[in-house]
């Protein structure tokens, strides 16, 4: 296995995978046969044609599937234990040292880019850029924005405080309330080098005093959310379980709808018009579905769990028969569960297509990152973001669950993070 800060080629010199099945990102037909040239960070050209260069490195794929590294669309970088009164009260250098071996992890599964919904910082994002964390492209959001009360409020309802002058911020979340305080969050998170904004519009598991259908914040106080947002030619990602959520995002300017739980056929037509995207994560609801009295959640998140797996599957299936575009997300937690990542691709195969899934993870997430040409296609002059498989995922999504034995060579940007092919 060649190191991280390995690189197939120098400035200059040029990489040739050879005899390789290649998903591009969006086309069903694989190009068989093929050849990928890449030089430095950068795909130059796909060919079916002998391919004679000079000083090139050569690889054999022997016709194993090559296509886009993974997008991973909601992760929390920010995230060692599924309690937040645990994560909110760690050392931040504690915290940062669990998300790195957090994002490290995720590189290895073979996923080179990922969106931090709420917690990842411009600390996080420079350690990836430097190469103290063997990290994957990381988009952040900062703080995500919540209401008191809201799903980003982690204070238990017996908490008491006589001064009235609570203020919450955690490890993923702080607390925000009218026009003026959401704007100024957005512009705070903005001004941080936040990618995208974060914002909550519905209750939801995990959060101590909200009901999952509390419908949260008002038109004026989305509204300003998209518009600072967009200032920074940015965009707004939500929190949503609702279907009247759900609507609201679409009306008020959301872009992305996370979770998408209960999304009914006429809002699905809805989402489609407006172009909103939606993020299903079906991974962490099935591991607070059947885990949840093991990781120690109150019976509260125990009883709002419920069904909430089930329902999704139906909304992404209206979504789909509505022309929605999907992305794929894990939103999981604690260090025992985010290697369940991959996992992702097996529960969304239980009602979507399997190239539809890989789309969903691949050029569908780079359009949400507004990057496409760049990421999550193999194309020439997109980035480097390679990774080569030894199963078919178009017949069996299963194996993205055991990337170590099934994902034998990584590249980011061109620079080698593992193969076993060589």
């Amino acid at each position: 296995m060649e190191s991280y800060f390995s690189s197939f080629s120098g400035a200059s010199m040029i990489t040739v995978f050879e005899n390789c099945r290649v998903f591009d990102g969006v086309n069903e037909q694989l190009i068989d046969g093929a050849s990928v040239v890449i030089k430095s960070d950068r795909i130059k050209e796909i060919t079916r044609e002998s391919v004679k260069l000079k000083d090139a490195k050569y690889i054999d794929c022997a016709g194993r599937l090559l296509m886009p590294g993974l997008i991973d669309a909601h992760v929390h970088a920010n995230t060692p234990t599924y309690s937040f009164y645990t994560n909110d009260r760690m050392p931040p250098s504690l915290l940062a040292n669990h998300a790195a071996g957090i994002l490290e992890g995720m590189l290895q599964r073979g996923f080179t880019t990922v969106r931090d919904a709420g917690g990842g910082d411009r600390g996080l994002w420079q350690s990836i850029e430097d190469g103290l964390i063997q990290g994957p492209r990381f988009f952040y959001a900062g703080k995500a924005i919540s209401q008191t009360g809201g799903h980003g409020d982690m204070r238990p309802g017996d908490v008491s405080e006589p001064c009235n002058c609570g203020h919450y911020a955690g490890s993923i979340s702080r607390v925000a309330d009218g026009v003026d305080e959401v704007r100024k969050a957005v512009r705070e998170e903005l001004r941080k080098g936040a990618h995208q904004i974060k914002i909550f519009v519905s209750g939801g598991v995990s959060s101590p005093t909200d009901p999952i259908w509390m419908p949260q914040y008002t038109e004026e106080e989305i509204r300003a959310a998209v518009y600072e947002a967009s200032t920074h030619r940015t965009y707004v990602m939500a929190h949503c379980h609702t279907d009247d959520g759900a609507r609201r995002c679409a009306e008020f300017g959301v872009r992305t709808i996370e979770h998408g739980t209960e999304i009914h056929r006429d809002t699905a037509e809805l989402l489609a018009e407006k172009g909103v995207y939606v993020v299903p994560t079906l991974s962490t609801m099935h591991v607070i579905s059947t885990q949840g009295e093991a990781l120690g959640l109150p019976s509260a998140s125990l009883d709002k769990i419920q069904g909430v797996y089930e329902r999704t599957l139906i909304s992404i299936e209206n979504c789909q028969r509505a022309g929605v575009k999907l992305g794929l997300g894990s939103d999981l937690l604690d260090v025992n569960y985010h290697p369940l990542q991959g996992s992702e691709f097996r529960h969304r195969g239980a009602v979507s297509k399997p190239i539809d899934v890989l789309r969903s993870a691949t050029s569908i997430n780079a359009e949400i990152l507004q990057r496409t040409g760049d990421l999550g296609c193999i194309a020439p002059g997109a980035l480097a973001d390679v990774i080569v498989l030894n199963f078919d995922p178009l017949k069996d999504l299963s194996g993205f669950e055991n990337a170590q034995q099934n994902i034998p060579l990584i590249l980011r940007g061109g620079q080698c993070i593992k193969n076993d092919l060589a």
